[in-house]
């Protein structure tokens, strides 16, 4: 069953804002030439990525970050929680930490999106200021809401430059709010977290990933027990200690692809046994193994 909301926000005038030109036709001027990803500048917890697709993207994959996405041009698909889901020029999409999800075009014309991806202890910490507890829950992954449109169109233009801190610390304001006001199902936590010592632990596993980390490292640092902390932690950040500490590996080896370095050394300068093991879990993270993403990276510019 294919799910879908269309309530009619005006895409031609978002892909404007998003670099094309509004009395060109937003198919007819941003149909798909070739698979390709651009990232833009890396920036602390926050990532986002143009892609264009004429088939399938992404294979079956999760990733520990909120993915929020604005269809271009074209329909974008995706399998996501036991349905398939389609998402018009101009929609919303809304993937949660640690989700299974696919994606592609939907049509012949290709698909051209952006996306956003934010580490989930960004929005907690927001939350936490407002005294709420907890990450909130959107039932519906394909959104047609005009305020969380355009936090999300301001954080995707000019994407060849920085946000910089001041432009991300509004934005996290932004979309803690909107994902509250349209949170559903899933009531918020109120269970009492500690913060501090949940904080330690993911700059400890920030700047340790290229080191093995065992589970007693976390323990002595933080002083709960293991099962304490991965509840904790996973209430908070959306997922387990172990999966946060592959995913700045991963992060890694991104940075490093788009520098040019092989697929060896960066395995290795990421903290990954070997190359092997970074692309099982490269393609379990990201639906694609490390040599498509970076000929799609590099294809951009072709």
């Amino acid at each position: 069953m294919l799910r879908n909301s269309i309530n009619g926000l005006r895409s031609t005038r978002v892909c404007a804002n998003l670099g094309c030109d509004e009395n060109e036709g937003l198919e007819r001027l941003c149909k798909v030439r070739s698979d390709a990803i651009h990232l833009a500048p890396v920036e602390e917890g926050i990532e986002r990525i143009e892609a264009r697709f004429s088939g399938n993207g992404f294979d079956l994959h999760r990733h520990d970050t909120y993915a929020i996405g604005l269809t271009l041009s074209g329909v974008q698909t995706f399998r996501y929680r036991g349905e398939t889901r389609a998402s018009l020029p101009g929609q919303i999409i809304v993937i949660h930490p640690d989700e299974l999800h696919d994606g592609g075009a939907g049509t012949e014309t290709g698909l051209r999106y952006r996306m956003i991806y934010v580490q989930p202890d960004l929005l907690a910490e927001a939350l936490l200021h407002a005294g709420v507890q907890g990450l909130p829950f959107l039932k519906d992954p394909v959104l047609n809401d005009p305020e969380l449109q355009l936090s999300i169109v301001e954080a995707l233009e000019d994407i060849d430059c920085e946000m910089g801190e001041l432009k991300r610390s509004n934005l996290v304001s932004e979309l803690s709010s909107c994902f509250t006001r349209l949170a559903t199902s899933r009531p918020l936590k109120q269970r009492c977290l500690d913060w501090q010592v949940l904080r330690q632990c993911t700059d400890f596993l920030k700047e340790c990933h290229r080191h093995p980390v065992q589970v007693k490292d976390l323990e002595n640092l933080s002083g709960l027990d293991r099962f304490t902390l991965s509840r904790q932690f996973r209430q908070a950040f959306g997922t387990s200690p172990h999966r946060y500490l592959i995913m700045r590996r991963l992060e890694s080896v991104k940075s490093l692809l788009a520098q040019g370095t092989s697929l060896v050394d960066a395995a290795m300068e990421s903290g990954f046994a070997d190359q092997s093991h970074m692309t099982r879990q490269f393609r379990r993270a990201f639906g694609m193994t490390p040599g498509t993403w970076r000929n799609l990276n590099a294809a951009r510019s072709q």
